[in-house]
């Protein structure tokens, strides 16, 4: 678009976030759909932080298209990626959109919920997720404001789930078999993944990262592990992480092995009596050096693991229960 356009389009329709779309820049599109199987499709983020370059749209996304209709599973970062997810649905398959399934709550996959809900298409969160979102994610709305910018951002806002769920159950929307599976407070309270049985293609939500650090912060470590194991005795053929590439199963064991590492590491530096202030250094993990998020994410984690650890150590809890 002519760039004297575009500034006239900025300044003339400044609370219209439609406008603002056509004037994004190439990072707020997304990707084009990759087939994983027939009418499977997920939609790669691009990794790495939330910046300008990247628009924010970090992870990933997909959607499973079925003789009734299709579920669109996680929304992107804002409205203006939500209306891409939207029109690259469109764009695969005349079948309605019955459904946006948001399988975690983190900003990459919540803001484009807004576009979603403009299209009449209902949101659906587990309960726990839903109210810790309402809980935060304001905060994280304007954080993502400040390193975007607000063109980016434009339209975007935290959008209450219209159906909410509580458990395990089936998605019946699409006329094909889709489970949601719930396993308890693992990677974070109401985290699920959407298990498609016939095709055995697990989008896994935040359980599941490929080659990028898992985020602890709101994680139940004993909760995760669990769930890895349930996910692996599943053994799907395709695997969508929350981040990275999508592919086979290992990834479900390596994101395992990361956590069992960073807690073991953790509580030995409390046996030894580590001072918190050395723990980013002296937990460092040299194999997973290479991962994504490494020296960020990967250090804050060690922080939280150690006090945890601490915590578990004051209280004698057993290994089996540590949090």
């Amino acid at each position: 678009m002519d760039r004297r356009l575009c500034q006239t389009l900025l300044a003339a329709f400044v609370f219209a976030p439609a406008a603002l779309a056509a004037c994004a820049s190439p990072a707020a599109a997304a990707t084009a759909p990759l087939a994983l199987a027939d009418g499977v499709y997920w939609m790669p983020g691009a990794g790495g932080a939330a910046e300008p370059a990247n628009g924010g749209r970090i992870g990933n996304s997909g959607f499973v298209v079925g003789p009734e209709g299709v579920v669109a599973i996680d929304t992107g970062t804002s409205y203006l990626h939500g209306r891409a997810l939207i029109a690259a649905i469109r764009a695969t398959t005349d079948r309605p959109l019955k459904l946006a399934l948001v399988t975690h709550v983190r900003p990459e996959f919540l803001f484009g919920a807004s576009a979603f809900r403009e299209a009449g298409v209902p949101v659906a969160m587990h309960a726990q997720a839903a109210r810790l979102m309402v809980s935060r994610c304001d905060t994280c709305l304007e954080q993502l404001r400040r390193t975007l910018g607000d063109a980016a951002m434009a339209g975007s806002a935290v959008v209450r789930p219209q159906r909410e769920f509580s458990g395990a159950l089936a998605l019946a929307e699409t006329g094909r078999r889709l489970e949601l599976l719930h396993y308890g407070h693992s990677s974070g309270p109401g985290d699920v993944a959407l298990w498609d049985s016939a095709n055995r293609v697990l989008f896994a939500g935040g359980l599941v990262e490929n080659r990028r650090v898992p985020d602890i912060a709101d994680a139940d470590l004993p909760g995760w592990q669990r769930a890895l194991a349930a996910l692996a005795a599943l053994a799907p053929r395709s695997v969508v992480p929350a981040h990275g590439p999508a592919g086979p199963a290992e990834q479900i064991a390596a994101t395992a092995a990361y956590l069992k590492a960073l807690d073991e590491r953790a509580h030995t530096l409390v046996a030894d009596g580590a001072s918190l202030i050395d723990v980013p250094d002296a937990a460092a993990l040299p194999a997973y050096a290479g991962w994504d998020q490494y020296e960020t994410v990967h250090r804050r984690n060690a922080s939280i693991a150690f006090l945890r650890a601490e915590r578990a150590l004051l209280l004698g809890l057993p290994a089996e229960a540590r949090p």
